[in-house]
């Protein structure tokens, strides 16, 4: 696929994801680099929907570098919370106290399970919303988005994975996300899903 560009930044520190990003984008013609590589600052996060805080975090890495750059906003959904944790997934439980023995993730899973001791209702989703612009200021940012299906488990299962993956169990395979493989997972996953439509609009662009 021939881009219009051969450099694209992606707008995250998060380890986890810039894996995923890797082999995602693994098919296109273009050199990915992470933001952090640039010396990027990160980018506040105020808003209260998913694709709002893709797009700040978007234009904000495009704008710092000049190049074009990607940015997701995802997290996890969960149906008798009303869509908590929704975009405050990755600072569900506040921030990180300076002795804490527990990890960012496991102090959030840790209290999504103890919000949930009581409920029976386990049913839940990732989202994620991608977005790509061309330049800081473009109008038309490319935009796609992604939903995977599951339910909230009571104890963890698994070792490969990053935020709630070792809780949260594909309503289709009965697996958590921490026990797929990164090639299942980024098939049938919410951000798999969201880039093969990105991808499809990449297409378009390159014709």
């Amino acid at each position: 696929m021939a881009l219009p560009f051969e450099k694209l930044v992606i707008a995250s520190g998060n380890n986890g994801k810039l894996r995923e990003f890797a082999h995602l984008l693994a098919p296109l013609n273009v050199q990915i680099l992470p933001q952090g590589e640039l010396q990027v600052p990160e980018c506040p996060e105020p808003h209260c929907t998913f694709i709002e805080n893709a797009l700040a975090k978007a234009r904000h890495a495009s704008q710092h570098t000049g190049l074009p750059a990607l940015a997701d906003d995802s997290g996890l959904c969960v149906d008798a919370l009303q869509g908590a944790p929704g975009v405050l997934s990755a600072r569900y439980a506040g921030p990180q106290p300076p002795n804490s023995l527990l990890t960012q993730d496991e102090r959030n899973n840790d209290k999504l399970l103890e919000a949930m001791q009581r409920i029976s209702d386990r049913r839940a989703h990732f989202y994620t919303v991608l977005v790509l612009v061309r330049h800081a200021n473009d109008p038309q940012p490319l935009i796609a988005e992604g939903l995977w299906q599951g339910e909230i488990l009571r104890e963890f299962r698994g070792s490969d994975g990053f935020g709630y993956d070792p809780i949260f169990m594909d309503a289709k395979t009965g697996k958590t996300v921490a026990e797929l493989p990164l090639e299942i997972k980024s098939r049938i996953s919410h951000r798999g899903q969201a880039m093969t439509k990105l991808l499809q609009q990449l297409e378009r662009l390159s014709t």
